[in-house]
């Protein structure tokens, strides 16, 4: 992954590449929570991409892009640093591009396929409002990189999350075509998001250590954001489905699997390759 410019840290931590080495224990944790932290932002960074040209217009294809580009900072810089707490000497590179799929550790909604515009304008809202509201709590992470990296992309995820809802609006309240699009793409994407929510045993352990934060904490805020934009939209809420987990814990859909084998050809195929 490109390199990024340097992030403004907060007042005692170490900005210039230094390294403090977590509490005894912490390690496991948060090198896990930061896989999550990271593929979440690779993998939809990823799938954004692939509109790259395919857009419905010049000026969509550019805001695509640049969120594809927003997303793939942030999983450099959480990579990365997932890479200096295992200590075995691997990069955000190696991590992005080197494991197989049961090692990727991001959540099941984001690596769903595009399908039509509206079904992901659906997909990048229903993600973005969370991962806006989880930002905004890791602004207070005791990891001084993930608050800091946080601090800096809840910006980002601010605008994404405000594109995506103006473009469900705008299908949900359009033509009759344009709206029975966006419902399917809700539809879709709906029986992904109680995973956003789920406290497995590391999400616990990363909370309880105040690395992490308590995602069953803003369910709540996040459900009444969600239906005040499909209020707007004049969209009905879907209806609530059988939940589809694992993702988290490497069980991934067959979605990934293929996003990984374009995502990963080049690198593989030429692994001393430099640019």
């Amino acid at each position: 992954m490109a390199s990024l410019p340097p992030i403004d840290m907060p007042s005692g931590a170490t900005g210039s590449g230094a390294f403090d080495a977590p509490a005894e224990g912490e390690n496991e944790v948060l090198f896990d929570y930061l896989l999550r932290l990271g593929d979440d932002s690779l993998i939809l960074g990823q799938r954004l991409s692939e509109w790259c040209g395919h857009a419905p217009s010049v000026e969509v294809d550019l805001s695509l892009a640049n969120m594809a580009l927003d997303l793939v900072g942030q999983a450099n810089l959480f990579l990365d640093h997932a890479g200096k707490v295992e200590g075995k000497g691997r990069g955000g590179d190696a991590l992005a591009f080197r494991r197989d799929v049961l090692d990727f550790r991001n959540c099941l909604l984001v690596e769903q396929p595009n399908g039509d515009f509206a079904q992901t304008m659906a997909r990048q809202f229903l993600f973005s409002t969370w991962q806006k509201m989880l930002f905004e709590r890791l602004t207070h992470s005791a990891d001084e990189l993930i608050a800091a990296v946080a601090a800096k992309a809840v910006k980002e995820v601010i605008y994404h999350q405000e594109l995506s809802a103006e473009w469900v609006i705008r299908l949900g309240d359009g033509t009759e075509e344009s709206r029975r699009r966006m419902e399917e793409g809700l539809d879709w994407n709906w029986r992904f998001i109680p995973e956003l929510f789920e406290m497995d045993p590391v999400a616990r352990r990363a909370a309880d250590c105040g690395i992490g934060v308590n995602v069953a904490d803003f369910l709540e805020d996040y459900d009444r954001a969600v239906m005040a934009v499909l209020a707007e939209a004049k969209l009905e809420r879907p209806k609530d489905q059988r939940p589809i987990l694992g993702g988290r814990r490497g069980h991934h859909s067959e979605h990934l699997g293929h996003l990984l084998a374009v995502m990963q050809f080049l690198p593989r195929t030429y692994p001393d390759a430099v640019w």
